[in-house]
């Protein structure tokens, strides 16, 4: 229950609309109950056993509410049975019909006012948990599958709309039906009723057993639908290697077993969940068995009359939907209890990479960024070790190395998607670590290797840091990004949807479509991540005249392949497992006879 009570924090902005509906849960219980008392009249009537009462009872205070209800139901059918018992009757009728009428009246408005609440309640959880997956460190994501992630933000939180969020709907209104209508069983028959309260409690315990383990059987269903959500996606993204390799069956296999598991944990956790229903009604029949046999008994000794037994009968069996729905809402804790964990995971997760306390902004880079004697491991293995570099505003220093030696490392952690291990980076003398995320990250612009854009049209894409940049500003940025060319061919020009992750275009295409968004976005520092690597010649001259372009009066931090599209920087470093091992100019380096002129001549021969 304690995640319970934490979903229900989000109820706090709603909560007028949770007391409308307990205002008219009342009135529907207040009414439902008085709907069955009503029929005790009309079998009266029917029957011709009304006592004759000639007085107009009077009130005498709710100790006497049921001697007032009989003597004043006597009395008018009394005075009115003489002159005409039909007319009796349809009076009566009319009044259950009212009473059922305003029953459902109110019944309905319960509904709608916690719809207001329920969908709020649902609405504030998914901005909450997509907010705090988009300011969680990609360390997490890293641990995480994306198909998990999706399942707990989209299918968990379903779940706790139709488990938890329904126990609303019914924490109110059915212990009130159960309140109401043991008051005028009570009234009726007091012995009858303490043979009612005996079983209820029973049951409740009988049922609360078998739903006992709903909980960790909810957990198995919800994590194995996030790990084939997971393949699914991984599938769909992988299309080509999969088909390429002959790898569908393979594939297939893998997917089916998962969807094998899901299969056996969700017959398990209905299997249970089927179970409330049946039990709790063979239950109820039990009761209502009970009550004849016991109730028989004072009707046959003259300790109760029969139009009451009928009556009563009709409430004790009234009483079992309330009863059933709150052995369903059980359940329902037990089930939702899972999703909410797993949603709550997420929302309680602690990112580590955040501002502190009066975050310094730095408004405009003015001087250089610096790193001292950095070492980082993303694991237990260390991948820079002891490095230390200055780039100078306006500078364009290149990072060069074999894979796995530290050169995407350094972007990932100059814009703190990671924090560094040891050591430090400074912008300005500010080590980033005190610079708030927002003004550091309004300082760079990041071109990576594997274009990354968005299910939207070019100018959404390229206007990504500024949505209120004009068409103009874009056309300027996709020109000097070298793909205004093209993008003005497209059917609907820069107001063109480019597809899912832009695949609607080349690779190429799609590069130059990234420049253009640093471009528009005009950081003073241009990180760029091996981005001309997975093109084609043709492609690569043209994204690198456009990268020549945008790197014109900025500082440049490039993580090359290529060693061809750097030999114009300022400074060349060559990384080798996580270190420095030479660095200059390219003409520096290449009278070194050392490691990068290795690098050149094998790029060379190839």
């Amino acid at each position: 229950m304690n995640y319970f009570k934490e979903i229900l924090q989000y109820a706090r902005p709603y909560r007028r609309y949770g007391v409308l509906n307990i205002i008219c849960n009342i009135f529907y219980a207040l009414f439902g109950t008085l709907t069955f008392i009503a029929l005790m009249p009309v079998m009266k009537v029917l029957f011709q056993n009304t006592e004759r009462v000639t007085d107009k009872p009077t009130w005498n205070g709710l100790l006497d509410a049921k001697d007032y209800l009989e003597n004043y139901v006597n009395w008018y059918t009394t005075t009115v049975v003489d002159q005409d018992q039909e007319q009796a009757l349809i009076a009566m009728i009319i009044v259950i019909v009212v009473l059922a009428l305003l029953k459902n009246i109110f019944g309905y408005l319960g509904m709608y006012f916690i719809t207001f609440l329920r969908n709020g309640v649902l609405r504030d959880i998914r901005n909450d948990l997509y907010e705090k997956i988009t300011h969680l460190p990609i360390a997490y994501f890293s641990e995480k599958r994306k198909g998990d992630v999706i399942v707990r933000s989209s299918s968990d939180v379903e779940k706790i709309q139709t488990s938890f969020l329904s126990i609303l709907e019914l924490v109110v209104k059915e212990p009130l039906n159960i309140i109401f209508t043991l008051g005028a069983m009570l009234l009726i028959s007091p012995a009858l009723t303490g043979f009612v309260l005996v079983f209820i409690p029973l049951s409740g315990f009988i049922i609360s057993k078998i739903g006992k383990k709903l909980k960790s059987q909810s957990t198995y269903v919800q994590e194995e639908q996030g790990y084939f959500t997971s393949l699914l996606e991984e599938t769909l993204s992988g299309l080509k290697v999969i088909k390429g390799f002959n790898a569908e069956t393979r594939l297939n296999e893998t997917f089916q077993k998962s969807t094998h598991r899901f299969y056996k944990y969700s017959n398990a956790l209905q299997f249970r969940k089927s179970m409330a229903g049946p039990a709790s009604e063979f239950l109820g029949i039990c009761v209502i068995s009970g009550l004849f046999w016991f109730g028989g008994k004072m009707v046959f000794g003259g300790d109760l009359n029969g139009e009451y037994f009928v009556s009563y009968m009709a409430l004790a069996y009234g009483i079992l939907t309330p009863a059933k729905a709150i052995a369903k809402a059980s359940y329902g804790v037990k089930e939702g209890n899972a999703s909410a964990e797993r949603v709550l995971e997420i929302l309680h997760t602690e990112n580590h990479i955040k501002d502190k306390d009066n975050a310094v902004e730095v408004s405009a880079f003015a001087k250089a960024v610096q790193f001292n004697n950095l070492s980082f491991a993303y694991e237990d293995e260390e991948v820079l070790k002891d490095f230390s570099l200055e780039i100078p505003k306006g500078s364009t220093v290149a990072l060069v190395g074999q894979s796995g030696s530290g050169k995407s490392t350094i972007a990932n952690l100059v814009t703190r998607f990671y924090d560094v291990s040891k050591g430090s980076i400074s912008i300005d003398g500010h080590d980033i670590k005190d610079v708030s995320l927002k003004s550091l990250r309004n300082q760079m612009a990041l071109v990576t290797q594997d274009s990354i854009l968005f299910n939207d049209t070019v100018a959404v894409n390229v206007a990504l840091s500024n949505k209120n940049a004009t068409d103009e500003e874009v056309i300027e940025a996709l020109k000097i990004a070298n793909a205004w060319e093209f993008v003005s061919q497209l059917p609907q020009g820069i107001h063109t949807n480019i597809g899912d992750s832009g695949n609607k275009l080349s690779g190429g295409q799609k590069q130059r479509l990234s420049i253009a968004r640093a471009v528009l976005k005009n950081a003073p520092i241009l990180i760029l991540d091996e981005a001309t690597s997975a093109l084609d010649t043709e492609s690569e001259r043209l994204v690198q005249e456009a990268l020549e372009n945008v790197m014109k009066n900025r500082t440049s931090i490039v993580i090359a392949h290529r060693l061809s599209t750097i030999q114009k920087a300022d400074k060349i470093v060559v990384m080798s497992k996580g270190k420095i091992v030479e660095q200059g100019t390219h003409e520096e380096l290449i009278a070194l006879q050392g490691i990068y002129n290795n690098l050149v001549n094998m790029q060379s021969l190839a």
